[in-house]
């Protein structure tokens, strides 16, 4: 089964998501073709005092469905995400079990700031209670990398066992590295994603402060708002996205069902500001020619991208700037470009991973999810932006945008598995 050497293809075969619009994609999927925002007033701690007051929130989530009761009460809620987003996709890809198979298999589930909740409860014990009251699992409950190691934990996965960290592109970063870790072979396959829990007091706080996020609390469902003139910032969102990828051959050895292709992965660095992105957008265009020179396509072979769209006025505006710069204005304005962050707000580390199995699933499905609130134009940003409704669509290649604070950009194209496939 396990083939001798690597066949330079890599293939998704399986998923998993936790997510605000709901838990698992056939959950998630269609709610999110709808339309529907997940974007709500607070719950998960007191937000009165916060000038930000939502939030897309997990709702119906129990990690106790996933893990064992004890575990579940005890560890960080992105890490029960992950959990439960890699059980899913090891379920999806009906994993093989056999010791030879998950010595090859890696995992790769990054996280932009890690267990941020369990990091505030041990801090408030501290001045409340003194150093002997700080939990034993403080370190390993927080550190982002944990989601990898718990993982690889729960299922004996013994091959390459990391996480990349890079803010709002960790996601979209730790699918193509476990890309390039079975092209180069030193994996069959990669357990991948991102999972995120920001939705916490210091989080809140922190957003807050560097003036990021909406303040349009009156209004929830209309907050998120991406390439809209209206925009004043994004919706913070918490979940979790996680694909099987696998060596071509090895997928195919043992009949396993491909759901798509990873085909290109391009990142750079802006180089510019700790927050902003450059205005030029050079390091965006770099980042999607690179991914279109690696998986060997022109611009006229793009039918989907996934954009960052973050709904803050910056980023918005920068991101159709590159677009336009890297596929060729004319190019660029027959392409559809959607933000799926206008349902269920900005996942953060999670956002790459969750807008690549978006991408898979609009491929599958040959539909395009929508912008919505999309109700005033900018100028500024005047591409087709799948206003509102979902929409039919023969796609063959999508692409998605991940950018991140400290100036990653990151991009990633994946195909529609053939008919033979």
């Amino acid at each position: 089964m396990l083939p001798t050497e690597p066949s330079g293809r890599v293939v998704v075969t399986g998923t998993g998501a936790v997510t605000p619009l709901g838990v698992g994609v056939d959950v998630f999927w269609p709610r999110l073709l709808r339309g529907e925002s997940a974007v709500g007033p607070v719950t998960l701690m007191d937000a009165s005092d916060y000038p930000t007051k939502i939030a897309a929130e997990v709702k119906d989530f129990n990690a106790e469905d996933w893990l064992d009761k004890k575990e579940a009460r005890r560890i960080d809620r992105f890490l029960a995400f992950a959990a439960a987003a890699a059980q899913m996709a090891m379920d999806d890809s009906c994993f093989p079990a056999a010791p030879e198979v998950r010595l090859q298999t890696g995992v790769l589930i990054g996280s932009g700031i890690g267990g941020l909740t369990f990091l505030g409860e041990q801090i408030r014990r501290l001045y409340d209670s003194g150093p002997s009251k700080v939990s034993p699992f403080l370190v390993p409950y927080m550190i982002p990398d944990m989601a990898s190691g718990y993982v690889s934990i729960l299922h004996g996965l013994k091959g390459p066992n990391t996480c990349v960290v890079s803010a709002c592109s960790t996601g979209a970063d730790c699918i193509g590295v476990a890309y390039h870790t079975i092209k180069r072979g030193d994996a069959v396959a990669m357990v991948c994603g991102g999972s995120e829990a920001p939705i916490n007091e210091i989080g809140m706080s922190g957003f807050c402060s560097a003036r990021a996020m909406t303040t349009r609390n009156d209004a929830p469902a209309q907050a998120s708002r991406p390439f809209d003139s209206d925009r004043d910032g994004f919706v913070i969102a918490e979940g979790a996205a996680v694909l099987v990828l696998e060596d071509y051959a090895f997928a195919r050895a043992r009949g396993a069902k491909i759901l798509g292709e990873i085909v290109g992965y391009g990142m750079s660095g802006d180089a510019y500001h700790i927050t902003a992105p450059d205005p030029d957008g050079d390091g965006a265009v770099r980042s999607m020619t690179m991914c279109m020179r690696r998986a060997g396509i022109g611009p006229e072979a793009v039918g989907y991208i996934n954009a960052h769209g973050t709904s803050t006025p910056l980023n918005d505006k920068t991101e159709t700037h590159a677009m336009k710069r890297a596929f060729g204005e004319e190019n660029a304005r027959k392409i559809p470009v959607s933000s799926t962050k206008s349902m269920i707000g900005h996942t953060l580390g999670a956002a790459g991973a969750i807008e690549a199995l978006i991408c898979l699933l609009a491929l599958r499905d040959q539909t395009l999810p929508p912008t919505i609130n999309y109700e005033t134009p900018d100028p500024e940003c005047d591409l087709d932006y799948v206003p509102n409704q979902a929409r039919s669509a023969k796609l063959e290649i999508a692409m998605s945008n991940s950018f991140g604070f400290g100036g990653h950009n990151v991009t990633l194209a994946v195909k529609r598995p053939s008919s033979q496939e």
